[in-house]
């Protein structure tokens, strides 16, 4: 394994002949494209224009940055530069981005034209960032990225070990505030020679789609590292990623790899459902993550497209998916078996592993995980346990050791003295015609006892009176006692940017 990472993803690819291959294109607008060569050398450029601004090795650069053709320029710039690239989600707030930023001490900040009205501000509380880079627009106080390169030397890739800390990513904050957390650059070529190379099956003739944004984990494999790690192709889409906007990018690209998240893949269903007809794309592989994928959802794609959707596990402490199913052997409400080059346990309370049809915490080790939370000293110690990492995730132990989802740790609830687990609860009222998604959480009934409440996002055209029966209809699925005590219609669910239901959210509504 090459010590930076750029060497193998950028450098390598132009000295195998493949500097003229579109690494990237941009699905919308000008449609822009840039090659492998030109990835180098624009990454070369912003290396050198970093030093000559004086940011240092080892420095952060906050990325405030959509899917287009600068993300990659910007990541591995810093990269090739030493330069620690912080992706940032692109949906937060101004003043969880002034939080952010206060707590990763970022000296240099790279803005999208779109997110100046809300990073802009948070700036301004910052006075450790010295530098602020805007792309497409002009700001006060800014300078535009065009000038920020213009006449700058290129340098070659900063040589340093594959366990130096490459680049941070914040967690999707499922449960609470986002936490730094700090990648090596091995880390990235562990995840493309495992789950890359090995589930996902990415060859360099590939055009790969992910709606899953590059801030985030899921989404950096799939649409960056992955395609970078063979010279395929990746499509860039900087829009909000709705059921009309990717089938458009489907019937405009063609990709043959689709990577996506529970939540829009039973939207994409609905709608070419209700319009008796779906976009035509050459798709052979798609894969999804971020919250478990209802079962049904699934078996509809595949009616839909012939192609199975490997539904998988990944966190942001582990870079990507570390447990899968894989083409050939999926079985749909499980999450699979461990990819190949990871080891999982499933434990108890006391870290004795659970017995198959045993209820335990996932515990996985590989090359991939972070080096820990960056100033979250408690927690860092709770979650990397040695070369063991916590996932906070509930399994069931099934069959042949594949895995069933129960759900976070801390949304799991006892009802009649039984575990019960909410996801499987979600998956029988998703089943329900008139249900699109769900979210269970537990509620105190007038005796103080825990029960499950639902609250449930119907299909369009659906009223609530199609509910009728709804909790009768999960009592025949899945068991008398597990039926939600109350269902309340909402027009959406809380969830974070990977897709995962907010469910602490909805819990402080109940209490």
């Amino acid at each position: 394994m090459t010590g930076n990472a750029a060497l193998w993803f950028v450098d390598r690819h132009v000295e195998e002949g493949r500097a003229d291959k579109i690494a990237f294109r941009e699905a919308a607008g000008q449609r822009r494209s840039l090659t492998y060569g030109a990835l180098a050398e624009g990454a070369a450029q912003l290396a050198g224009a970093f030093y000559r601004a004086g940011i240092q090795r080892e420095e952060r650069a906050a990325m405030f940055v959509l899917d287009q053709i600068e993300f990659p320029l910007i990541f591995w710039g810093a990269i090739k530069a030493g330069v620690v690239p912080i992706p940032l989600n692109t949906l937060l707030s101004t003043d969880v981005y002034r939080t952010i930023l206060q707590d990763s001490r970022a000296s240099i900040a790279f803005v999208s034209k779109e997110m100046i009205p809300v990073v802009m501000p948070a700036l301004a509380d910052c006075p450790l960032v010295r530098q602020v880079v805007v792309i497409g627009a002009e700001a006060e106080g800014a300078t535009e990225i065009e000038a920020f390169v213009a006449g700058a030397d290129p340098i070659r890739t900063v040589p340093c070990c594959a366990d130096e800390v490459a680049f941070w990513l914040y967690s999707s904050g499922s449960t609470g505030q986002p936490k730094g957390v700090r990648h090596v650059h091995g880390a990235l070529q562990v995840t493309c020679d495992t789950y890359g190379a090995q589930v996902l099956g990415v060859t360099e003739g590939d055009t790969v789609f992910s709606a899953a944004k590059l801030f985030f984990a899921y989404g950096l494999g799939n649409g960056m590292s992955f395609p970078m790690s063979v010279g395929a192709t990746a499509v860039l889409f900087d829009g909000r990623p709705t059921p009309d906007s990717v089938s458009d990018v489907l019937a405009a690209e063609k990709p043959t790899i689709y990577c996506g998240v529970p939540t829009l893949y039973a939207a994409m269903i609905h709608k070419w459902e209700s319009e008796g007809a779906h976009p035509d794309a050459p798709l052979r592989t798609c894969i999804s993550a971020g919250e478990a994928l209802p079962a049904e959802i699934g078996r509809k794609w595949k009616d839909i497209w012939g192609v199975d959707i490997l539904d998988g596990v990944g966190s942001t402490e582990m870079l990507h998916i570390f447990l899968s199913n894989r083409a050939g052997d999926v079985q749909y409400g499980t999450s699979g078996v461990a990819v190949p080059g990871y080891d999982i346990r499933v434990v108890d309370e006391d870290g004795a592993e659970v017995a198959p049809g045993g209820v335990g915490e996932l515990l996985v080790r590989g090359g991939s995980a972070a080096a820990d939370y960056w100033n979250q000293r408690d927690k860092s110690r709770a979650t990397f346990e040695g070369i063991w990492t916590r996932t906070g995730d509930k399994y069931e132990v099934g069959e042949g050791g594949r895995l069933i989802y129960c759900g976070r740790t801390d949304d799991m609830f006892k009802v009649s003295g039984i575990w019960l687990s909410p996801f499987e609860v979600e998956q029988a009222l998703a089943a329900h015609p008139a249900v699109l998604e769900a979210a269970v959480v537990a509620r105190r009934d007038d005796d103080g006892l825990e029960k499950p409440m639902a609250f449930v996002v119907l299909k369009s055209g659906a009223g609530a009176d199609a509910l009728d029966g709804i909790k009768e209809h999960v009592k025949t699925a899945i068991g008398k006692w597990k039926y939600p005590r109350w269902i309340e219609v909402v027009d959406d669910l809380p969830k974070t940017a990977t897709g995962k239901i907010q469910r602490f959210k909805l819990r402080e509504v109940t209490a």
